[in-house]
């Protein structure tokens, strides 16, 4: 493909996609779900061959996957003392957010920075409501959005 051209999604229903499609779909989920360990146990259990699995396995998601609007990455910086990591995290549970991934620097002058990549799906509240009770805890110097998506 042209590197150019302009990357277009649609949304289709299920029950017109072929069938090696919904295959790939299937075997992609046994393996996300732990069902299955190798591709090879996937595309048995999926009755599709590899050649099909590995040519459209990076082209279909689920829509649920597509959705990125969910995600966001938060950048706080936190004092270099013991428990406020811990406390940070636990609001942001307490938010019914799910932390994805964390990426802490070194503590430098006693301040490190940590980066936070977050589901908000099922989020009740604001994000902005969320970004003020993170700021609000004590050795939180920022706090953040950084990215969505």
């Amino acid at each position: 493909m042209d590197q150019q051209a302009q990357v277009r999604y649609f949304v289709v229903k299920e029950d017109i996609l072929p069938e090696a499609l919904l295959k790939t779909i299937r075997a992609k989920d046994l393996l996300a779900r732990g069902v299955v360990k190798t591709v090879n146990e996937a595309v048995e259990l999926a009755e599709l061959s590899r050649s099909a699995f590995y040519k459209y396995k990076d082209g279909i998601h689920p829509l649920s996957h597509l959705d990125r609007e969910r995600l966001i990455t938060m950048s706080m910086d936190l004092e270099h003392r013991s428990g406020i990591l811990s406390r940070v995290l636990g609001l942001i549970a307490s938010h019914e957010v799910s932390v994805l991934t964390i990426q802490q620097s070194l503590p430098l002058q006693g301040m490190a920075n940590v980066v936070v990549t977050a589901d908000i799906s099922q989020m009740k509240q604001e994000l902005m409501s969320l970004l003020t009770d993170v700021r609000s805890i004590e050795g939180v110097k920022g706090a953040a959005v950084i990215g969505r998506g």
